[in-house]
């Protein structure tokens, strides 16, 4: 049983749509400050010699 009083618990209706869209938001976020990271030269670069040397192509 609750410790909560009865008026508190019927006090979130709608919250998950919100959260949902919180959580859509924040991940849109996420997503782009990724991408920008991601498409760095230093991130690139990297990436380019990590592959190059498991195909066996770089020193």
């Amino acid at each position: 049983m609750s410790h909560f009083p009865q008026r508190l618990r019927q006090c979130d209706d709608g919250m998950s749509t919100v959260e949902y869209a919180i959580g859509t938001i924040a991940a849109a976020a996420f997503a782009g400050i990724l991408l920008v990271v991601v498409n760095s030269d230093a991130v690139m670069s990297g990436l380019n010699a990590l592959i190059a040397r498991a195909m066996g192509g770089g020193a």
